[in-house]
């Protein structure tokens, strides 16, 4: 079951969703890997990384993916995307790829 996120919320939920994408990835885990680790369906996980795509996930998610991570819920939480100003063209963070 899906909420609807507050427009407040949205960019929290996107930033979120690409930090644990980028996390997953330097860890070499397909989503299929991350998911059956979490306890999830490949499909949420998916739904939870997509930036086009907000919908809330249960605390209880967040913990499980943080375990299958190897990281805390609260350092995840905790983790900033660089801002815009300080990625440039040559710069290996690229948004796009995440």
């Amino acid at each position: 079951m899906h909420k609807e996120v507050q427009f407040k919320n949205r960019d929290k939920f996107v930033e979120l969703g690409i930090i644990i994408s980028a996390i997953r990835k330097s860890k070499g885990m397909t989503q299929r890997e991350l998911a059956e680790k979490a306890l999830i369906s490949r499909s949420h996980l998916s739904n939870i990384e997509a930036p086009n795509i907000i919908s809330s996930f249960a605390l209880e998610t967040l913990f499980n993916i943080a375990d299958a991570l190897e990281i805390s819920a609260g350092d995840l939480l905790n983790i900033k995307l660089p801002s815009p100003q300080y990625i440039n063209e040559d710069s290996e963070f690229d948004n796009d790829k995440y």
